[in-house]
């Protein structure tokens, strides 16, 4: 792990003036801040006052770190945070990721800085030795959604290749042969992952996808309606879709439906993780049950455990999630 003299040496500057960046007293010239800052960032440097506070300082708050406030799945992760720290009456804390490693950084140290004893982290862009080291620091810093080995007792997440197998066994139950899958475009396990498991059901059944039928975007509403649009421009037969999450899949209906698809009855669709939107949609849209709030609860009782040097109780830390029907999928037609 990164030390105040690492930094200094990379930053060209003596120990004193980190210390001043870091502590934000004296004079220290805008541009030498700003050098100092990146340093730390690139070191994956957590200041050891900071760290030293979190171990002797006792704090009602919880930190929150999450990629995008605006997303549904992320506001579930927050407000389930927050139910346990309502009941406990703490204060929570949010930060956000905003998609890069270096943004996931300055979060935490953000919230370190305000002496917050536990944290529940969403990371999906720093790499496991820092995350590891900053597990090392701060003694109540709990991953949600993210599985580290090293530190698999503070890790609560998501079986998303149990979850691909889920998705597959559903669609080729309803005769389903000729599939496609959109995927998110973000390089990191999950849409991987989702893909491994349902590929490995498919290839089970002696089938295979088309790579054609295989296309990534945003998973966003916006990204599955460029994913939908790209399906159908590759002139391939399918019968049924598996998104990568609810955004996309409702995303990608609106344009099967302008096209003159009907979903389900031309094309069915299942997404992840039963935002409350997707209960909403037209046709209703069946899913796979991502318990992200309940996910929260657990992350957040077990960092304020961990930060109070508290045995946390015996527990499941992986999930599995669990197939809700509803009315985007049934079983294929046949002339």
């Amino acid at each position: 792990m990164a030390t105040i003299k690492d930094v200094a040496k990379e930053a060209g500057v003596s120990i004193a003036t980190v210390s001043r960046v870091i502590n934000n007293v004296g004079k220290v010239g805008e541009k030498t801040r700003s050098n100092v800052i990146a340093i730390m960032n690139k070191l994956g440097y957590t200041p050891d006052a900071n760290a030293r506070a979190l171990k002797t300082q006792k704090s009602s708050t919880i930190g929150v770190v999450i990629p995008d406030i605006s997303d549904p799945f992320f506001s579930s992760l927050a407000n389930g945070v927050e139910e346990v720290a309502s009941s406990k009456n703490m204060q929570m804390l949010l930060s956000t990721g905003k998609m890069s490693a270096e943004s996931e950084l300055k979060a935490i140290n953000l919230l370190v800085e305000q002496r917050c004893d536990a944290i529940v982290l969403h990371s999906k862009f720093l790499s496991d030795d820092v995350l590891v080291s900053l597990s090392d620091k701060i003694p109540g810093l709990i991953f949600i959604d993210r599985f580290i080995d090293e530190v698999s007792d503070k890790c609560i997440w998501l079986d998303n290749f149990e979850g691909g197998k889920i998705a597959a066994r559903h669609l080729l139950a309803l005769e389903h042969k000729n599939v496609a899958f959109i995927n998110s475009n973000y390089d990191i396990d999950d849409p991987k992952l989702r893909l491994g498991g349902f590929e490995e059901i498919v290839k089970s059944f002696d089938l295979s996808i088309n790579s054609k039928l295989k296309v990534n975007n945003e998973p966003t509403l916006k990204g599955g309606e460029l994913a939908a649009q790209e399906l159908l421009a590759q002139a391939e037969n399918f019968t049924s879709v598996f998104a990568y999450n609810d955004a996309m899949a409702i995303g990608a209906i609106s344009v099967f439906e302008d096209n003159g698809y009907k979903v389900p009855n031309d094309i069915s669709i299942i997404g992840f993780d039963d935002v409350l939107l997707s209960k909403y949609s037209r046709p209703k849209l069946t899913t796979l049950r991502y318990p992200i709030a309940e996910m929260a609860n657990h992350a957040a009782q077990r960092a304020i455990d961990y930060s109070s040097n508290d045995v946390p109780l015996k527990s499941e830390l992986k999930y599995i999630p669990s197939l809700v029907k509803r009315e985007s999928t049934t079983r294929l037609i046949r002339d």
